[in-house]
């Protein structure tokens, strides 16, 4: 278990202190200019650089991104190959800047199916960036909602711990954060792909369109507008919430 990441600084009113995304659509964007679909991934990787800038100007404080589940290994092998070199790559070259931008990197999911090479970079780059406290950026690699339940459920049976609501909370694989305020999914698709299953009970979802390449400042701006219209009650009514702050559930205050 991590220790919890604790922001220098609180986001404005309105702006999410987690912002989850699943990052969809590179392959149609590339098959769309006739381009191999690692190309799309490519420019994902752009993207996701953008992202990271346009967040740290906002002040959320919490990054979570979907970079591969734990079904993307029924992708065609050339592709899972593809992505795997394009993540040692990007390792090489992003975390020299995302430490001199004071972003932690967490990369969050089931390692033992990687290669020891990536593994080993991974770790190296968790540890380059440990000191940084502007934005958390967790990466999501080999994950899956179903399996982070699980996994949480079966560390506590081994501990001998009671399994309830907090303590699944705090033995799942994103306990260092806290749960996220808004998800995006970009690409035309409506559900969550088993993507933060157990943390989003209480996450507001916005869909888009727009192909994950294309994602940029526009596109994270029309999504912050639409969540601070939004009232969050976390089950209390809209007359309750107007005089105060809704009362958050356990294991959804943000670190």
């Amino acid at each position: 278990m991590r220790e919890p990441f604790l922001p220098l600084q609180t986001p404005a009113a309105g702006v999410p202190a987690h912002l989850a995304l699943i990052m969809d659509g590179n392959g149609r964007w590339a098959q769309q200019r006739w381009l191999p679909r690692v190309a799309g991934h490519k420019e994902g990787v752009a993207s996701l650089r953008r992202l990271v800038r346009a967040c740290l100007e906002r002040g959320v404080a919490v990054l979570t991104v979907f970079a591969f589940s734990s079904e993307n290994w029924r992708r065609p092998e050339e592709e899972v190959s593809g992505l795997m070199s394009l993540l040692l790559l990007a390792l090489g070259r992003e975390v020299s800047e995302l430490k001199a931008n004071g972003v932690r990197l967490y990369v969050v999911g089931e390692r033992h199916k990687l290669s020891p090479q990536l593994v080993q970079k991974l770790q190296a780059a968790e540890q380059e960036t440990a000191g940084c406290r502007r934005l958390a950026l967790n990466v999501c690699f080999n994950y899956g909602g179903r399996w982070d339940i699980a996994q949480a459920a079966q560390w506590l049976v081994q501990q001998g711990l009671p399994i309830s609501e907090h303590s699944l909370s705090q033995a799942s694989a994103l306990a260092h954060v806290g749960d996220p305020d808004l998800l995006i999914r970009t690409g035309g698709e409506r559900r969550l792909s088993n993507f933060l299953l157990w943390q989003s009970a209480y996450t507001e979802l916005y869909f888009t369109d727009c192909l994950w390449p294309d994602f940029g400042a526009a596109e994270l701006e029309r999504a912050l507008q639409d969540y601070a219209r939004r009232q969050r009650r976390f089950g209390q009514t809209a007359e309750q919430c107007a005089g105060a702050a809704p009362s958050i559930p356990a294991g959804s205050v943000h670190a």
